[in-house]
């Protein structure tokens, strides 16, 4: 088949979107298929690269006016086109006459817009572009969600027949392995990480379904438990808000959390296997790849027992109430003594959600949609 997958614009910074539109392109490649990723370039971007102010503007030139024209020589020689991020829905009006499909990795920030998130905000222009979004998605031929719950909910808000919506899990996007103590160590130094450091870990953005701030009242509440046992919290992603910041200078944590910023998929494989558990108390997810990240390595996980987390957590985590600190430390302390056992389980779980797996499942997908299109319109 000749491939098209539809990418991000890369001054967005949406970095899992990238690595999911590559796992794609590199799986596909090797299942002997064509495969072309296009994504916008960044004509007028280019003068203020950034995903906020200006920048912002500047590249819903690149993406509303500018990509078009691109995409229209593109379709030609496909047989599919694959919208990789939902919120690229827009351009659906384009792809009514060739066989096409949108993944959609979640339907927070449409259902912000709708008002069904009171604690997050968004602006006009915002609501206005969520709605664009949606209405894309109400017109694609199929859409592929990565976890059950983000099919209800996107089933829930939109007009789709629930025929033309399945579910596809993703795949692990790195090969995410135990890591000798030795290679880790490595890893580990050049982040100042000291030898023999038991440490708790948690990865992500700072959006407010990570609950940060819950993940650090849940560590206080851990250490008030714990004393004097010798623990730290790392945390590795998008830097601390100042509220968390001064979360942690109030509660005389500054020797106690570790901020990394982002790290390499070399150093979050080192952080994974020297880690004690990984903390990932998310109020929402479209799917939640740190969990299976872990498990890959050999690092017991604690995360909410919300879906998807639980849908991709399975048997092998440990699951709280993201919203109870008091109580997740509670569990926390409770199952220190008893973290080995979570190893094999979320070895095995971890394998379930493999990148082969997921591409197959796709191929499947096209296949059938490109069938059913020539008969549609036979």
């Amino acid at each position: 088949m000749k491939i098209l997958l539809i990418g991000n614009y890369l001054f967005d910074g949406q970095e899992s979107m990238q690595r999911f539109t590559n796992m794609l392109e590199i799986s596909l490649s090797r299942l002997g298929h064509q495969v072309r990723v296009a994504r916008p370039d960044p004509v007028f971007g280019r003068f203020y690269p950034s995903a906020i102010g200006v920048g912002k503007w500047l590249g819903y030139i690149d993406k509303f006016i500018v990509f078009p024209r691109t995409l229209h020589r593109l379709i030609s020689w496909a047989d599919i086109v694959h919208i990789c991020d939902h919120s690229n829905a827009f351009y659906i009006k384009y792809l009514v006459h060739i066989p096409h499909l949108i993944t959609c990795h979640d339907v927070l920030a449409i259902r912000s817009a709708l008002g069904e998130i009171p604690g997050n905000y968004t602006k006009w222009t915002g609501r206005q572009f969520q709605k664009i979004i949606l209405n894309g998605l109400n017109q694609a031929y199929r859409v592929v969600c990565i976890s059950q719950k983000t099919k209800q909910e996107l089933l829930r808000i939109s007009s789709l027949n629930p025929t033309f919506v399945s579910c596809i899990y993703m795949g692990l996007n790195y090969p995410y392995k135990p890591m000798e103590d030795q290679e880790a160590r490595k890893y580990l130094d050049q982040l100042s990480i000291a030898q023999d450091l038991s440490f708790i870990f948690h990865i992500g953005g700072d959006h407010w379904y990570k609950n940060r701030q819950g993940l650090l009242s849940t560590f206080y509440s851990l250490l008030q438990k714990t004393k004097p046992l010798n623990i730290y919290l790392v945390i590795a992603g998008s830097p601390l808000s100042f509220s968390m910041k001064q979360f942690i200078k109030e509660h005389d944590l500054t020797d106690r959390v570790l901020e990394l910023g982002r790290v390499s998929n070399e150093e979050l494989c080192a952080l994974y296997s020297a880690a004690k558990l990984l903390l990932f108390p998310s109020l929402e997810e479209g799917f939640g790849w740190p969990i299976i990240e872990a498990q890959a390595c050999g690092c017991p996980v604690f995360t909410s027992n919300y879906s998807p987390m639980n849908e991709v957590g399975g048997d092998a985590a440990i699951y709280i109430d993201p919203r109870n600190p008091t109580g997740t430390a509670t569990k926390i302390a409770g199952s220190f003594a008893d973290l080995e056992s979570l190893e094999q389980k979320g070895f095995f779980n971890a394998q379930k959600f493999s990148p082969e797996k997921m591409t197959l499942q796709y191929v499947q997908e096209y296949e059938k949609i490109i069938s059913e299109f020539s008969s549609d319109r036979g």
